[in-house]
């Protein structure tokens, strides 16, 4: 609150003191507001993503999430890619706060141009990406503004498939699937029973069929989610990210539940 009556924006009344400011004082010209000029963090995420949905198959990786960004819980903005191609062999994901993550993509941005005109003939990879990923969420966790989100690496180069994970605590890890927010929940089961143990055998369209079908289970069951969505795929030829798909989707059965509607019984 601002205690100094001339920074008010209203008239003086000599005559009627309510206030008893009189004599006024003139606030110093040398103090900073505290709260305007003092370093502020982020309290909680406010635009977020939800779910982001990842597994390797033969050739590569592949990788999918919707293109809504909430608003709390208004779905605000419905065509928000949450996927973006790092270099040539890299490809990440992210849930959470959204302006935290165009953060996240301007470093990485810079980070390849710098790369770039060092022309050594080295280009990061997708292990290389997931490292500085990790010790730039760790960094900003340890100055208690961390920034919002879960982030998925995956890509391929020199023959060799990589798939990781780094949230906003600096946490990392590593597997054939990986799912994030509420996904974690309900799609990670689906996806380790359909790709474990078949990292080597599942085809392109095949692993397009399983990340379809999660990302069906979400739609249905994810408040927070849409059904318009986008896959990226990283092997041998680079990283694409589709255009946005429409998911098929059938509420027929919900006539069958009990409660629904005007039905009772």
């Amino acid at each position: 609150m601002d205690h100094f009556p001339t920074n008010w924006g209203r008239p003086r009344n000599d005559h009627h003191d309510a206030y008893n400011t009189y004599p006024l004082h003139q606030r110093p010209n040398n103090v900073k507001d505290a709260f305007a000029e003092g370093v502020q963090h982020t309290q909680q995420p406010i635009v977020t993503g939800t779910s982001v949905l990842a597994i390797q198959y033969k050739d590569g990786i592949m990788m999918a999430a919707d293109n809504l960004a909430s608003y709390g819980s208004l779905a605000r903005f419905k065509s928000i890619q949450r996927l973006h191609p790092v270099g040539t062999s890299t490809v990440i994901g992210a849930s959470g706060d959204m302006s935290d993550f165009q953060y996240i993509q301007s470093l990485l941005d810079e980070l390849i141009i710098e790369e770039f005109t060092a022309a050594d003939h080295h280009d990061l990879g997708p292990a290389e990406i997931h490292e500085y990923l990790s010790r730039v969420m760790y960094a900003r966790r340890s100055k208690i503004n961390p920034l919002w989100n879960s982030i998925l690496v995956g890509g391929k180069k020199d023959g060799k498939r990589f798939l990781a994970y780094v949230d906003l605590l600096g946490t990392t890890y590593s597997a054939s699937t990986i799912a994030t927010g509420y996904g974690a929940y309900i799609a990670l089961p689906l996806l380790r029973n359909a790709v474990e143990g078949r990292e080597n055998e599942l085809t392109e369209e095949q692993g397009r069929q399983i990340l379809e079908n999660a990302m069906r289970v979400l739609f249905y069951r994810d408040a927070r989610s849409l059904d318009k969505y986008q896959i990226a795929t990283v092997n041998d030829n680079g990283v694409t990210i589709s255009d946005p798909l429409k998911l098929d989707t059938t509420w027929a059965f919900a006539e069958g539940i009990r409660g629904y509607g005007a039905q009772t019984q």
